[in-house]
């Protein structure tokens, strides 16, 4: 159940709403898959709760969502343009519609007591496919610390500042006209390869049509074979996008440096390939996502073997 309290967010005042979830509700844990690593100046946290902005159909807007309350609501307020859609969207941001009552992991004693201490876990769902797939895209085939970077220097230099009482530093990511417009010269001086930056270009030289396709889609498997008729769009990137856009429960993100040695690790105690990890899934067909966020929100830590990949700078060559 939500309640929107009107205000004039074009004038600065905040658009508010309490959101009270049907049953426990992580916050941290539900939606810190949004931020794009430490230097992300769309998303910060803070002990009251997460800042995160957002380029809504409606226009840029800040949302600040509060730790849940004693009795589990949820407080949120937006500013901006873009405030009453952000506004409508906690409840989706937040979980609701996130059913999770038919995953049994009782066979399993880490995902077991996993489901249990994390009661509130929930996969949230912007509806924003771009803002989740440019990122996704930069993300390829380099460490996440490179990306990260990346994503925050072309933010800094291309987003707007952040409406409302937003914490120093916060960007909204740029509109589809901005990004269409960055040089080539920037993408290399962000640290973007050439591979990559066309990958982006070639999704924003479709992006309307693309989320059209998404929006009209019967299915998420529909959702999925739309998205990577894209050049570029792979499995990985495909899986990274909609499970953040659509809250996607069974997308895994085959072809991550880490994340089958961690599934096996966890789930055997033996390291396993993309396509071992897929076949220790395979009986949870259908919600292997929330499996895998069940693994992850377990505190199990693989054991890393092997040198680090080095850390590559495309932007002095």
């Amino acid at each position: 159940m939500t309640a929107v309290l009107p205000a004039g967010a074009q004038s600065g005042r905040a658009v508010e709403t309490v959101y009270r979830p049907a049953g426990p509700l992580d916050l941290s844990g539900t939606l810190g898959q949004l931020g794009r690593g430490p230097y992300d100046p769309t998303t910060t946290w803070d002990l009251g709760g997460m800042w995160r902005t957002w380029r809504t159909p409606e226009g840029p807007a800040t949302l600040r969502v509060l730790r849940p309350a004693a009795d589990g609501s949820v407080a949120a307020a937006a500013w901006g343009p873009g405030a009453h859609w952000v506004i409508s969207a906690v409840p989706g941001l937040l979980g609701r519609g996130d059913d999770w009552s038919a995953l049994d992991v009782g066979s399993h004693p880490l995902l077991r007591q996993s489901l249990h201490r994390n009661p509130g876990l929930r996969l949230t769902r912007t509806g924003l496919v771009l803002e989740a797939l440019l990122p996704a895209i930069i993300e390829q085939r380099v460490t996440s610390l490179e990306a990260y970077r990346s994503w925050a220097r072309l933010l800094r230099w291309y987003g707007e500042p952040a409406p409302g009482p937003a914490p120093d530093g916060m960007r909204v990511v740029p509109t589809l006209h901005q990004w269409r417009g960055i040089p080539s010269w920037d993408w290399h001086r962000a640290g973007v390869d050439p591979r990559r930056a066309r990958a982006v270009q070639g999704v924003l030289a479709v992006a309307p049509s693309l989320e059209r396709a998404i929006g009209a889609a019967a299915s998420l498997d529909a959702a999925e074979t739309a998205l990577r008729t894209i050049s570029g769009v792979g499995q990985w990137t495909a899986a990274e996008t909609l499970q953040r856009s659509h809250a996607h429960p069974d997308l895994v993100s085959v072809g991550d440096y880490h994340l089958a040695h961690q599934v096996g690790e966890a789930l055997t105690g033996s390291r396993v390939d993309d396509d071992g990890m897929l076949e220790l899934l395979e009986p949870w067909r259908g919600q292997r996502q929330r499996v895998v966020r069940l693994i992850l929100a377990s505190g199990f830590r693989f054991q890393r073997r092997g040198p680090r990949i080095t850390l590559q700078d495309h932007r002095w060559h």
